[in-house]
């Protein structure tokens, strides 16, 4: 009797090989974006509840208060945008409001007013306008309560 099976050699397995030790990777659910295409002109209002990516050109108003609208390289904005925050690799003339920040690119340019948090413009982009940077609610909280601490400190030392 020949027993092949015995003899043969079994087979290994090499880390590009699958098997039930190799973890698993999981897709979360995609980031809800709305992309406005090379391609693609806009003259008018636009609004919106997920960020917006805008990679064509815009005339007019962006407000998405609660999300992040970017501009991309190809992009050419001329609107008032309001938005959480506003990433700049493109053109935007127009005024910004943002609740958090304003980053412009190295191969960005903004000419408009800015009010917002925080911003951010790397070497090389362009800004041509205004900025006012807002405190944060914590901030702003805080420092309305340093006068009365210090009020209270001066009262105690007379």
């Amino acid at each position: 009797m020949l027993h092949s099976t015995d003899n043969a050699p079994k087979p290994q397995y090499s880390p590009s090989t699958p098997n039930s030790q190799t973890p698993v990777k999981t897709i979360t659910s995609p980031i809800e974006q709305a992309t406005i295409g090379r391609t693609v002109v806009i003259k008018g209002e636009i609004a919106g509840s997920e960020s917006l990516y805008v990679d064509g050109r815009v005339e007019g108003t962006i407000s998405f208060s609660d999300h992040r609208v970017t501009v991309g390289r190809n992009g050419v904005v001329a609107a008032n945008i309001t938005a959480r925050e506003v990433v700049i690799m493109g053109k935007v003339t127009g005024n910004i409001q943002c609740s958090d920040r304003v980053d412009i690119r190295s191969e960005g340019s903004l000419t408009g007013d800015v009010i917002s948090q925080r911003i951010s413009v790397e070497d090389g982009a362009l800004l041509r306008g205004s900025v006012q940077l807002t405190p944060s609610e914590q901030k702003h909280e805080k420092s309305s309560e340093l006068p009365k601490t210090m009020a209270a400190v001066a009262g105690k030392s007379n």
